[in-house]
């Protein structure tokens, strides 16, 4: 009975998720936000029980990522169409362009694709067991639930920031494409409570709760970016130019507002490096 414990919550992670895309298409993305939190939830529960019950199974590994399709692939890409028809594309029906720009609604149905492909190939990959090898799945539905936030709580930041039709369609595709990128990404969730091992974490973590304290919610919008920058700039001697050109084309796009994504990035590797030259 026990083996079955971890499956019954993976379908509780799928079904958060699918009455999730139910209330998004019924105008309720601040709830569809939650329903995927909730399903996150869910998903570090199920691995959680499996290791806890010692009853890992190919069938779970299986199960957990057809849960994950629908829960952070399928509703982001839902939530992020939403979001960019809600900048300016509103007057359409659902299939309605009315202009070349409004096709930037549809660049986030590309994701799934890259997502589903990513999912096949993690199942397979043996290096992936501590780390990620590209963005994982939940970091990029968690990019678009912290955007839904901000728009919610701090719509004039959203607004100045992130309100920009063609930027949100072009950070689909650029999260789209690094799915399957070979960038290595730490991982979020902890293996253990020890600080070597964990320290870009715990330093993320605190940077993302010292941001929250601060500037409010409108600070977590930028928490995935800044993850994305510690893991290219943590490997950017291999990845020299990848890592340069998302910097630049952060300022580019952002201006002034890059730095509020940048600095934090600087400094949490900056904190790790010197902590384990002191360890040295």
């Amino acid at each position: 009975m026990k083996k079955h414990i971890p499956n019954l919550i993976t379908c509780m992670n799928v079904t958060s998720g699918t009455v999730a895309i139910y209330a998004a298409f019924h105008g309720h993305l601040y709830l569809a936000a939650w329903l995927v939190i909730l399903a996150m939830v869910f998903d570090f529960f199920d691995g959680f029980a499996a290791r806890l019950l010692h009853v890992k199974s190919e069938m779970g590994k299986e199960l957990d990522s057809l849960a994950d399709m629908v829960s952070f692939v399928v509703m982001p890409s839902v939530m992020a169409f939403f979001l960019i028809r809600d900048l300016g594309y509103s007057g359409g029906g659902l299939f309605t362009v009315n202009s070349w720009q409004g096709a930037f609604m549809y660049v986030p149905f590309l994701v799934p694709a890259f997502s589903a492909y990513r999912l096949a190939k993690f199942n397979l990959d043996v290096r992936q067991t501590h780390s990620f090898i590209g963005l994982p799945t939940p970091s990029n539905a968690l990019f678009w639930v912290m955007l839904v936030f901000t728009r919610y709580y701090q719509e004039e930041f959203f607004t100045a920031m992130w309100g920009k039709p063609w930027l949100l369609a072009l950070f689909a595709l650029v999260l789209a494409i690094l799915l399957i990128c070979e960038i290595p990404m730490f991982s979020l969730k902890l293996t253990s409570f020890s600080w070597n091992g964990n320290a870009l974490l715990y330093c993320f973590l605190g940077a993302v709760i010292i941001g929250f304290v601060v500037w409010g919610v409108k600070a977590l919008s930028c928490m995935i970016p800044v993850y994305i920058l510690i893991s290219c700039y943590d490997f950017k001697r291999v990845w020299n130019w990848r890592f340069w050109g998302i910097l630049v084309v952060l300022f580019l796009l952002l201006n002034w507002a890059a730095a509020f994504i940048v600095f934090p990035a600087y400094l949490i590797v900056l904190i790790v490096k010197l902590t384990a030259r002191a360890d040295q």
